[in-house]
């Protein structure tokens, strides 16, 4: 069980990382080193993101790297793929992470299945709400594969204790309204909503948008239990190359 891998590693370190790329960017082979690197600098768990035209939770950055591996000819059938192969190779957990258009399209108890066949953990699909997910419930209950649904700061409490009930593994807690790669205050009004995302759920909560340095990860040690690496790495990729992700990673602890 993802919870039971989390609680565990949490025995042995403060806050787990957790990172993300899209996959496919900047192409198959290179998005597949920047994973070994990744797991070498000592990630914890990683969400592999299955490009799509409209990612409307994702900001300019991400969105590019959306954009360029569809250009580059990414299929959700190679993703797939990709994500089998690090499942395999590495011993860290892997979710996926899209739109619910690409589980409508492929078929969702077909994409659950495929998902449990590649050994990945679970899945993190923003634009569907648990109201609207039955399916995607019952597909993913049947492979003992893990819904990750978001907390918000705009939701109510109310709001937050119903989709905790549908959760599985974690909870991911977004910083604030807006997309990735904006700048996030790490403030005492963050602290205020991490107070009721706790109240809300017994399970783990995970911590993204605007996570970006070491400051950050230490504001979020002993709220949260995951911090989420996301639009940075891109950047480091795109600024200094691979070769760089290893040591940036590094250096967040």
């Amino acid at each position: 069980m993802l919870e039971a891998y989390i609680r565990s590693r949490l025995e042995e370190k403060k806050i787990l990382l957790m990172t993300h790329i899209v996959i496919g960017y900047p192409s198959l082979d290179a998005s597949y080193e920047i994973v070994r690197a990744m797991v070498a600098a000592g990630v914890d768990l990683m969400e592999l993101q299955i490009p799509f035209s409209e990612p409307i939770a994702d900001g300019p950055v991400i969105l590019k790297a959306n954009q360029a591996s569809l250009a580059a000819g990414t299929t959700v059938a190679a993703c797939l793929d990709f994500a089998r192969r690090a499942a395999a190779e590495f011993k860290i957990p892997f979710l996926l992470m899209t739109y619910y258009n690409i589980l409508f399209k492929y078929g969702v108890p077909a994409f659950a299945q495929a998902m449990a066949r590649g050994n990945l953990r679970g899945a993190i699909v923003p634009d569907l709400p648990p109201e609207e997910g039955r399916e995607y419930l019952d597909a993913m209950g049947a492979h003992g594969l893990a819904p990750i649904f978001i907390f918000a700061p705009t939701s109510p409490d109310e709001r937050m204790r119903r989709i905790a009930e549908h959760a599985k593994g974690f909870v991911y807690c977004v910083a604030r309204k807006g997309v990735t790669g904006q700048q996030t205050d790490f403030t005492q009004d963050l602290r205020l909503y991490l107070s009721r995302c706790r109240q809300a759920t017994r399970l783990p909560l995970a911590l993204g948008f605007g996570v970006k340095d070491k400051a950050d990860i230490d504001f979020l040690t002993g709220q949260v239990e995951i911090a989420v690496i996301g639009t940075q790495t891109i950047r480091v990729v795109e600024e200094k190359g691979i070769a760089a992700v290893g040591d940036f990673i590094g250096g967040l602890r």
